[in-house]
């Protein structure tokens, strides 16, 4: 069977392989690819691709990792124009098939992932665990994460910056109502009224309807489906896709349990292991993300990244705190140290280039931190 080219492709799977190509060119050694989401939930022109690296081996230097990384991305970047949205940000998190094959991966986060490239037979060993392992405390957490993030007026559309779409801007907001707003917070209400990890926004919309409810979820599913063709004359009003959106989510968090379903004890020292791991993946690909914000190609905006940074920093420095407190040993304390390096406050440019030298003066802290889980 002849592979096709990668010019035949979907639009996303084109773009993958492309990102693929330009993370080898720079040596930065990803055995396999993926990203966030289902190849249905990625909607052109507006969907980004949101990539994680998983490596054989941990770096001999994850800073000149890093390097290699932001410039792989630079490169990705220049290649098209729309590559600005499409691309928006360097990958979100960077793991070892070490810490996939040990299950340290959280399983809700797991079971979002589609693969770009690598190893299928392993990918879809972890998927399948990731789908059936007992629900637990690290699931509820996930998913009122991202209702607590959106609801109650939290999410502000001003946040989904415009600056790096090139077309379509009426339909591209509508786009983040429907596709940053409602389906997120779709996707987390079934994920816990049903104790179901959904590998993604369409399936919860196309799946979880209860009670009346499927008038809301077609609804938002055949907008999504249809925002970058719209034409804005026959567009609802954001006022009024976002007042659907409000009641919807209220109907739909009414079959939601208002408090967490109790979780066997050992589950906190499962919370622990994956909190390390999800924040340590994080902070693996923060220097990438802050050299490419501080000198993005030209025409490529980064300001409203750079902000969007705070939300991320003070996430990480709460676990690792919380990871701190639980104990006097070495682990603990490296966590305390790490969370010492992490800014505080509100992101700038300038923010950033301090956080750059701290973590440059400090080395050994910020190795030791990222490794300790890797092998």
């Amino acid at each position: 069977m002849v592979a096709a080219s990668s010019d035949t492709l979907p639009l996303y799977a084109q773009l993958g392989a492309l990102y693929g190509n330009e993370l080898d060119a720079e040596g930065v050694g990803a055995a396999m690819l993926t990203h966030k989401w289902q190849p249905a939930d990625l909607l052109a022109p507006h969907s980004d691709l949101d990539v994680r690296v998983l490596l054989r081996e941990v770096p001999a230097d994850w800073q000149e990792w890093n390097h290699r990384l932001a410039a792989a991305h630079r490169t990705a970047v220049r290649r098209d124009v729309s590559h600005r949205r499409l691309l928006e940000h360097p990958p979100g998190f960077a793991f070892t098939l070490s810490e996939a094959d040990r299950r340290l991966i959280s399983p809700p986060e797991l079971a979002t992932w589609s693969l770009i490239r690598g190893n299928a037979r392993d990918f879809q060993r972890w998927k399948s665990h990731a789908q059936m392992a007992p629900w637990s405390g690290v699931d509820e957490r996930f998913y009122r994460g991202i209702l607590d993030a959106r609801l109650g007026w939290r999410y502000r559309l001003a946040a989904d910056s415009t600056d790096n779409v090139i077309k379509d801007i009426p339909g591209y907001r509508r786009h983040c109502v429907a596709w940053h707003y409602l389906a997120p917070c779709w996707f987390a209400a079934a994920a816990l009224a049903t104790r179901t990890r959904c590998p993604g926004k369409t399936a919860a919309l196309t799946q979880w309807h209860p009670g009346g409810l499927e008038r809301y979820s077609d609804l938002f599913l055949r907008h999504a489906k249809t925002t970058g063709t719209i034409r804005p004359a026959s567009a609802p009003t954001m006022r009024h896709l976002r007042r659907t959106a409000d009641v919807a989510l209220e109907a739909a968090m009414r079959r939601v349990p208002d408090t967490p379903l109790d979780t066997d004890p050992a589950d906190a020292e499962e919370h622990s292991r994956t909190a390390w791991t999800m924040t340590a993946g994080m902070l693996r690909v923060r220097v990438a993300r802050w050299l490419y914000y501080l000198a993005p190609p030209p025409g490529v905006a980064t300001g409203y990244l750079i902000t969007r940074e705070a939300k991320e920093l003070r996430a990480a420095a709460e676990t690792l705190r919380s990871l701190a407190a639980e104990g006097t040993g070495f682990s603990q304390r490296l966590a305390g140290r790490m969370a010492e390096l992490l800014p505080t406050g509100p992101t700038t440019a300038g923010t950033l280039r301090d956080a750059l030298a701290l973590w440059e003066r400090h080395r050994a802290v910020v190795r030791d931190f990222l490794t300790f889980h890797a092998e």
